[in-house]
């Protein structure tokens, strides 16, 4: 059984010594089978010196769709019955105090939504060369000092792809481990039925350690993460087999000895595990650090780890295709990540619209070679695949592994629930983790960059950035128009700006439960339909790829560009400190180098440079398989659009030093 995080830690030991229990004692009683009386769950939430400090936006507040109201304008509302009632649950405000603050940013830290499930029994992240002895054994040997990128030492050889790894070599993972902690950062564990289980929450991406004073920047990338290469070594990584190009699985199922009985009643061939296994590790080992696929398209197109500085920086998703529901569309984004991208069963009961899969191929596929035997579905002695789940499922009343509800008109996708399903665990109301994830993720802005600014230099590039028509889309305060420009216009890879396309075909209205509506739903739970007249039609099309559109991408704001290096959406753009060496992902993250933002933003804006980054990239074998070429973006302020070194060398300072909005208020 599940345990949300509402639950408190069993016991006083737990609570007092809960670093060293997951950091090293679980490892020494597993030998004598202590842990099959213990059960306890534990994320680590830093406290607030171990954060890199920044200028909260934390206000009281209500949020209505996307319409901010603050507390001044809520009590003159809240005069009449008719404001009570706007304001209200039942109309779809949600009330932003300290309470759901405080759940926000524990859920950031520490909710996982049962998806250490998946990684752990399903995909086997922990029973492959990457081990939890072997993480252990590398954090404590930091000695509390916490890092950036924790190095493990593999148990076994493994080759993935052209890539021999050898036992007993260190790997680079890129995973944060803050200083005082025993765990890493994002990356919870449960012990419960005999077994230590490995989850992820958003802070395993969407935060990061600073390499100098080992504290915690929240809401910035970890841009060294090295997420393909773990999903690789994981022992069934084919669990995740969507996000890759196997476009056709057909291919993989040469013997048709192990079969499943379809939903037509019909015989057909389950994939060979170890032939598709291994094409699905041959493309995760291609993904540069700190760049994940969060879409189901069969094709490997991973987009750059966003950042969590989400004020007023909607629509969210690469393509902006989070514009609707609470909080400008921000909430949606964040539950699609912990359904679909942390749990691909999640998606079996709409695989075959959406991807051409029977789900009973799809469920066979996923767990045929499940890491825990509890999970492995074997054809030849159980019946189909989806009746094998449920009997296995430790969240039997939800779709998928995860905590998960359906949307009001399930079997459809909406603007609201774009993989038909929205996490929400068992004692809160329906998606209030996540609506508090958002709200204080909105309280978050970028620290104050080291790097110290001429005031002056800053001003004229200012100067540069409205001469060179920056304004036209990274406008106003927020230093972005919130448009979706169109692929034909932008010119960067087309591959990702069209992963949603096939979500028309079951597209249907946007609903949502009333926020006060409990888990597990009520019988007769409150429907609201989710406001969506004030989209442009066109903006949709170009987000999902509907219709005859190329799809498209977002325009981002440009705040806090210190703290997001690499560049565009396929974080293609990437110089290391040294402008004429550390060039492109080759030269850069390939090599664990970290992209510095100076030189990165300078082949942005350059075209002879960005020329030689593109070049670059196109000589690695892996970013073609992978989409990746940080083509695109072509505005060059440069000597070919009359703009001189001094120019340029302003204009960067000015971007650099962005670092928080201004104003306040919406």
């Amino acid at each position: 059984m599940i345990v949300g995080r509402k639950a408190e830690l069993e016991g006083d030991f737990v609570k007092k010594f809960p670093r060293i229990i997951v950091g090293l004692l679980f490892i020494v009683v597993a030998g004598f089978g202590i842990l099959q009386f213990v059960h306890f769950d534990y994320g680590y939430v830093p406290a607030e010196d171990k954060i890199v400090s920044y200028q909260s936006n934390k206000r009281n507040s209500y949020d209505l769709w996307g319409e901010h109201i603050t507390d001044d304008q809520a009590k003159e509302i809240k005069k009449t019955e008719e404001g009570r009632q706007k304001l209200s649950a039942k109309n779809g405000a949600i009330e932003i105090d300290e309470d759901l603050l405080e759940l926000g940013r524990k859920t950031f830290y520490e909710e996982t939504f049962g998806n250490e499930y998946f990684f752990t029994d399903v995909l086997g992240v922990l029973d492959g060369p990457f081990t939890l002895g072997n993480i252990t054994k590398a954090i404590l040997a930091l000695k509390g000092e916490g890092t950036s990128n924790l190095r493990v030492e593999l148990a076994e050889d493994i080759t993935l792809g052209d890539k021999t790894f050898k036992k007993g070599e260190k790997i680079d993972t890129g995973i944060d481990v803050a200083k005082g902690s025993h765990v890493p950062l994002g990356m919870p564990v449960s012990v419960g039925d005999g077994r230590v289980r490995v989850g992820v929450s958003c802070a395993a991406c969407h935060a990061t350690v600073d390499p100098g004073t080992k504290r915690i920047i929240e809401g910035a990338p970890n841009q060294d993460f090295d997420v393909g290469l773990l999903l690789a070594m994981g022992t069934n990584s084919t669990a995740f087999f969507t996000h890759t190009d196997v476009e056709n699985i057909k291919q993989y199922m040469a013997e048709k000895t192990r079969t499943v009985t379809n939903t037509e009643g019909k015989a057909e061939a389950l994939p060979d595990i170890h032939q598709l296994e291994k094409a699905v590790d041959d493309n995760f080992v291609n993904w540069p650090k700190g760049s994940v696929d969060s879409t189901i398209d069969l094709e490997s197109n991973p987009a750059q780890i966003p950042d969590s500085f989400t004020l007023k920086d909607h629509p969210y998703g690469w393509s902006g295709f989070s514009m609707a529901g609470p909080f400008k569309g921000l909430s949606v984004f964040s539950h699609n990540v912990h359904s679909q991208n942390t749990d691909s069963l999640s998606q079996a009961e709409i695989s075959e619209p959406i991807l051409g899969i029977d789900k009973e191929v799809y469920y066979g596929t996923i767990l045929q070679n499940a890491a825990n035997p509890d999970f492995r579905y074997d054809p030849s002695t159980e019946g189909k695949p989806s009746e094998f789940f449920k009997k296995i499922d430790p969240t039997p009343n939800a779709v998928g592994i995860n905590e998960l509800v359906v949307n009001p008109n399930y079997l459809k996708v909406s603007l609201a629930v774009p993989d038909g399903v929205i996490v929400s665990s068992p004692g809160y109301n329906f998606n209030e983790q996540i609506n508090g994830a958002a709200a204080w993720q909105n309280t978050i802005q970028p620290p104050k960059p080291k790097k110290k600014f001429n005031q002056d230099t800053v001003k004229a590039g200012r100067e540069v950035f409205e001469k060179a028509n920056c304004i036209s889309c990274h406008a106003g305060k927020e230093l972005s128009n919130h448009k979706i420009i169109s692929v034909k216009t932008i010119k960067t890879e087309p591959s990702r700006a069209k992963a949603l396309k096939n979500t028309e075909r079951i597209f249907g209205e946007a609903l949502y439960y009333s926020p006060d509506t409990p888990v597990p739903l009520p019988k007769d739970p409150t429907i609201l339909k989710v406001p969506t007249d004030h989209l442009d039609p066109e903006q949709i099309k170009l987000a999902f790829g509907h219709g005859d559109s190329p799809g498209g991408y977002k325009v981002p704001s440009i705040i806090g560009l210190y703290w997001t290096a690499p560049y565009l959406h396929d974080g293609g753009v990437s110089i290391g400190p040294d402008l004429h060496k550390d060039i492109g992902v080759p030269g850069t993250l390939r090599k664990g180098i970290l992209p510095d933002p100076a030189n990165s933003i300078r082949a942005m804006v350059d075209k002879e440079i960005r020329e030689k980054v593109v070049r670059e990239n196109k000589k690695d074998a892996g970013l073609k398989k992978t989409h990746i070429t940080g083509e695109g973006h072509e505005y060059w302020v440069d000597e070919t659009t009359g703009f001189t070194k001094v120019e340029q060398d302003s204009l960067i300072e000015y971007l650099l030093s962005v670092y928080k909005i201004e104003d306040k208020e919406e």
